[in-house]
């Protein structure tokens, strides 16, 4: 059976069994069910690596008694090699339970991440307007350690349990006094420990929230790390994520103060149970109601009923952080994506009239168009419309961390409360998206078409370059389909001749994390690179030279309607290099198209245009005519 890594279907295939998020325990317990055989397998491990742990001290009491006071040597010796026997089958028994646990482990923390990816997947865009980047990343590494420690704690916690009732059965056949000492001691440690365990809980709720935020305002540096230097920025964000970070340390002591005492409290308990143990034995032997070799055993078994007392605080320990834990997995889970599949779908024809309701511009098929606003934003949205992607909202994101000040009733209030907005915000996302759209293709509302014909069919590349490590080949053709001349006829078009010579060994070349190493106009060809060699039916790009100089800018202009002639070419741009090239210009005021031409009788006819593109410098002259480069 084939169980790493996990084989996770979740959230892509229909059919596949998705995670039970209606609350944390019945997350939790659904991972559980999700390790299947391997859980079982794993228990029953545990439990024959318990049984050598069980049964040797009874076999020491056994020696002593029938073979050393009795004064028989060849007894002794067969107890002796009992004894070996017994240790070497628990040493071997003990290495796979190990690697059958550590499998446990893996297997929920991979899972626990991959079942995010593919949440991610399904969501798109949508899981980053209701959900801080550093809650997912958080979610899919360290809550999915948390889940891999308690697969682990729960096996080894079920095996001792297993194995103290044992232990408690054979003393109390010996013993009964002896006996009810050691089925209390267990259950009284648990509930002098009990206390602890809510304050621990909450300062490792604080330390999750905080370690959360400290990921998002990394992830944003890391971002922006170019930015920020060229603004002098650095020291102070700097400052901003040390202090965060201090403030994580704090919480992290703060619960580890309450670890350590609910450790302490285990120790304190666990070895006064084998000084009542010792002392009430003592009392037995001396009474002749107990062997030597029994007191042996009962010391022996004492020692060795430390071993599951401290995993079931531990035990505690795990399922109180794993809860925290679950509770913000099941935030990210549970949500579901706002599109449904129409009842009636038509087919998506890309050489009809693309019409956009909102704003009224009308974009003919097999041409390159070109839009101009005044207002970036305004431009943004309508490609966002074009592509059926719901409208850039950061006021939507809905946290699930719970302000630090806030304690019992009030804390549970207000994550009922976020909840709630996290269920409004989906509830207006599965509005708007179940309605008709407003834009339609060649007369069939995008909201009729289904959505994964629309996302083949429609490219919208938008101003953040995102780029992946791996090799230049990948990050262009990540699906492996163009021909060397393909792939070369994108880079040629993009203008990115510098991006291969950087890379040593070209297509193959090595592309770091993020794009690092290349410039801001570099990542952003190599990104209309990958657009291009897409060659969708309708591509839509969002200022795709921003970032580039007016030389590098002007050889894109000249070369991107050849590369696209007689397929649909949307490009968001105010750059008269690249205006001087469309087949037609959508010129927007206040999000409404309000002019429609050729750029030169634009700039002659529309004071409005004018003022976008001219911006008050250059001559009108030259920008109808600017120099054209191959």
């Amino acid at each position: 059976m084939r169980d790493f890594p996990p084989q996770t279907r979740a959230y892509t295939d229909p059919v596949a069994d998705v995670p039970d998020t209606r609350t944390p325990r019945a997350f939790l317990w659904w991972m559980v069910r999700q390790n299947g055989g391997l859980f079982v397998a794993g228990l029953a491990v545990a439990l024959i690596w318990m049984v050598p742990q069980t049964v040797g001290p009874w076999m020491v009491g056994r020696a002593i008694d029938t073979g050393i006071v009795a004064g028989d040597s060849a007894v002794t010796t067969r107890w002796v090699l009992a004894l070996a026997a017994v240790t070497l089958f628990g040493a071997c028994s003990g290495i796979a339970f190990h690697t059958v646990i550590v499998r446990e482990w893996l297997i929920a923390l991979y899972g626990t991440t991959k079942l995010v990816t593919r949440k991610a997947l399904q969501l798109g865009h949508v899981l980053t307007r209701r959900t801080p980047t550093g809650e997912v990343l958080s979610v899919s590494g360290s809550d999915g350690d948390q889940f891999g420690a308690l697969m682990e704690i729960t096996t080894r916690a079920i095996s001792q349990l297993v194995a103290y009732l044992v232990v408690a059965g054979i003393v109390l056949t010996t013993s009964v006094r002896m006996g009810v000492l050691v089925l209390v001691s267990a259950p009284l440690l648990v509930v002098l420990g009990m206390p602890l365990l809510r304050p621990m809980q909450r300062w490792q709720g604080v330390e999750r929230s905080r370690n959360s935020e400290l990921t998002s305002m990394s992830t944003d540096i890391v971002g922006g790390l170019r930015i920020l230097r060229g603004i002098g920025g650095e020291d102070t964000f700097g400052g901003n994520y040390a202090g965060q970070s201090q403030r994580v340390r704090l919480s992290g002591v703060a619960a580890g103060r309450w670890l350590a005492a609910v450790e302490s409290v285990g120790v304190l308990l666990s070895g006064g149970f084998v000084v009542a143990l010792m002392w009430l034995g003592t009392r037995e032997v001396a009474q002749s109601r107990l062997t030597v070799g029994e007191l042996v055993s009962f010391l022996g078994y004492g020692l060795f009923l430390i071993q599951p007392m401290r995993t079931f605080v531990e035990f505690a320990q795990k399922w109180t952080r794993s809860v925290v834990s679950a509770r913000k997995a099941v935030a990210v889970l549970s949500q579901r994506p706002p599109w449904v599949h129409p009842d009636d779908p038509a087919p998506l024809r890309t050489d009809g009239d693309i019409v956009d309701e909102a704003s009224g511009a009308t974009v003919r098929p097999g041409i390159l168009t070109m839009i101009v606003s005044a207002v970036p934003d305004d431009s943004a949205a309508l490609a966002d419309r074009l592509g059926r992607y719901l409208p850039s909202d950061e006021g939507a994101l809905v946290s699930d961390e719970i302000p630090e000040e806030l304690k019992g009733r009030a804390a549970r209030r207000e994550r009922s409360a976020r909840a709630r907005a996290r269920e409004e915000q989906a509830r207006r996302d599965e509005q708007r998206a179940r309605q008709p759209w407003g834009v339609s293709v060649d007369g069939v509302d995008l909201s009729q078409i289904p959505l994964d014909d629309v996302r083949r069919h429609i490219l919208v590349s938008d101003t953040s370059p995102q780029v992946f490590a791996g090799t230049l080949r990948s990050a262009v053709d990540p699906l492996d389909r163009l021909s060397l001349e393909q792939a070369e006829r994108a880079l040629h078009t993009a203008a990115a001749d510098d991006v291969f010579d950087a890379l040593p060994g070209g297509w193959q070349g090595e592309l770091e994390e993020r794009g690092r190493g290349l410039s801001g106009g570099q990542r952003q060809r190599l990104v209309l690179m990958r657009a291009l060699a897409a060659d969708p039916d309708v591509l839509v790009l969002v200022e795709p030279t921003s970032a580039v100089d007016a030389h590098t800018e002007a050889r894109i202009a000249a070369r991107l309607g050849r590369h696209r002639e007689g397929r649909t070419t949307v490009v968001m741009t105010a750059s008269p290099l690249l205006l001087h090239h469309a087949d037609e210009i959508i010129l927007l005021e206040g999000g409404v198209a309000t002019a429609r031409g050729r750029h030169a009788d634009l700039l002659a006819h529309s004071p409005a245009y004018r003022s976008v593109v001219v911006r008050g410098e250059g001559d009108v002259s030259v920008l109808a005519h600017p120099s054209e480069e191959s």
